[in-house]
């Protein structure tokens, strides 16, 4: 909870009326928010999760997800969907129309070699915002939605103390999957790394204009805390962009 307080005192201090982040993390037991019911909220994740930015705290179980691919990237389920190969790229005609996002069917099936996957390890997947936290949370991954400028602040913070210069990657990514899915995986690595995100044309209508992801684990979430005080954030250059953050510009 000090850490909690504290991080809101220095997000006013260095990014003003910036929107809060979310953060999420898995439980086998009820009661630590309100839990979704099947068809109450947008199928796709991300417009679910509207209501947690607003304040809302939710839970989610496997079937609260309506979207195949949310099921797939919460950890809720670990198959594909038929003729996913298709979907992904031209669609069959007359029977399964394609998103394009890649060339080919060939092309997801090599993709579909790097994917990852990972089971829920509890029933449910809570969702809440930041200042909502109480003592019996315990977040696994923050998760930011910003404009240009506050994702400035937060990339350059997350590569403060590295010396390899990808403290923060872009995974070519649903929605759900940039700040769910590898942000999770990337809390058991030697280096844990934040997640850019939110590029999804399917998710982008869930979004406001301007506004992308950056997720990282808690791991990492807390060096870059830990750094705020002494890095970038106390100079001159970032007060002339922290009053366009301000401005709302």
């Amino acid at each position: 909870m000090d850490i909690k307080d504290k991080f809101i005192s220095l997000w006013q201090r260095y990014f003003d009326n910036a929107e809060l982040p979310i953060v999420f993390y898995y439980t086998s037991e009820e009661g630590h928010a309100k839990p979704v019911k099947p068809g109450s909220v947008p199928r796709c994740v991300i417009g679910a999760l509207a209501r947690v930015r607003e304040g809302e705290p939710l839970s989610f179980d496997a079937n609260s997800v309506g979207c195949f691919g949310g099921k797939r990237y919460l950890g809720f389920a670990d198959k594909i969907m038929p003729n996913f190969e298709y979907f992904l790229s031209c669609g069959i005609p007359g029977k399964l129309e394609g998103e394009r996002y890649k060339k080919s069917p060939e092309l997801v099936k090599d993709l579909m070699k790097y994917a990852h996957t990972f089971k829920a390890p509890g029933r449910f997947i809570v969702f809440k915002r930041w200042d909502m936290l109480d003592k019996s949370d315990n977040p696994e991954v923050v998760i930011f939605f910003a404009q240009p400028d506050v994702l400035s602040g937060l990339f350059t913070l997350a590569n403060f103390d590295e010396a390899e210069p990808n403290g923060v990657f872009c995974p070519f990514s649903s929605g759900c999957g940039s700040i769910v899915q590898y942000p999770y995986l990337e809390r058991g690595g030697e280096r844990p790394r934040a997640v850019l995100g939110m590029f999804d044309v399917s998710a982008r209508p869930f979004v406001p204009a301007g506004t992308l992801s950056f997720a990282a684990p808690m791991n990492k979430f807390l060096k870059m805390f830990g750094n705020m005080e002494e890095s970038f954030l106390i100079t001159k250059s970032w007060s002339a962009v922290r009053k366009r953050i301000r401005q709302g510009i």
